[in-house]
């Protein structure tokens, strides 16, 4: 079953969200964490794997306090341009406390056990879920920016995987080495490199993915889940 639904926010407003749910009770929820395209195609067909995976799936509109129901088109240029205008409108702080919002939500509808997945600006926000909030296990892809967030490592007391593209367009090779050298050693944290390929390349649709280097990680991400979460 999918739909729209509201999740009640920390300052008391409401944020929609996208729902997947399994057929049966499910084993943990997973909070979906967008690209800067808002909660797309890509991202609810993300959100209906891990509902046939037998997880509830929730994708919260992370852009909903700038446009509500943003839904935008990589391959298309003026929307890959709007898209970019948006994370530069973003609140990335406020961005963790509706995160926090949505893992409250899962938490309440019985779910023993909460992870999260992002993509992009949404790898950036797990990085930041798993150091900022309770999640139980966190995954981040071709996360952006993490070598400016190494100070909040110390904090991070939660399984968390990051898969790395090795050409990414938005992560140069020094970023990625400051990642490698400020967590390898932390007992919490595993890192996935994915040599030659480019930032993007898991998405679901477009002319961004790789099909075996997606398969791969989402592969390592499922059994990484299936320890994790139960």
């Amino acid at each position: 079953m999918t739909d729209m639904i509201s999740i009640p926010t920390l300052d008391a407003a409401t944020m929609p969200a996208y729902r997947a749910a399994p057929a049966d009770s499910p084993k943990a929820a997973i909070i979906v964490i967008q690209e800067i395209f808002g909660i797309n195609a890509g991202i609810r067909r993300k959100c209906d794997t891990l509902a046939e995976a037998g997880y509830l799936a929730i994708a919260p509109d992370l852009f909903w306090r700038i446009e509500p129901g943003i839904s935008l088109d990589p391959d298309i240029a003026p929307e890959m341009q709007r898209a970019l205008a948006l994370m530069g409108q973003f609140d990335q702080d406020q961005g963790i406390r509706d995160i926090e919002a949505a893992i409250r939500f899962a938490r309440s509808a019985g779910t023993a056990k909460v992870g999260a997945v992002g993509y992009c600006l949404g790898g950036r926000l797990a990085f930041m879920t798993a150091t900022r909030t309770d999640i139980d296990a966190s995954v981040g892809y071709y996360a952006v920016g993490v070598d400016g967030l190494l100070g909040e490592k110390h904090a991070i007391a939660k399984p968390l995987l990051l898969h790395i593209a090795g050409d990414d367009g938005f992560v140069d090779r020094e970023t990625q080495a400051a990642m490698h050298a400020g967590l390898d050693d932390h007992p919490e944290v595993t890192l996935h490199d994915y040599p030659g390929e480019d930032h993007g390349f898991a998405t679901e649709f477009g002319q961004r993915r790789s099909d075996a280097a997606a398969t791969l990680a989402d592969q390592r991400t499922a059994a990484f889940f299936a320890e994790h979460l139960g």
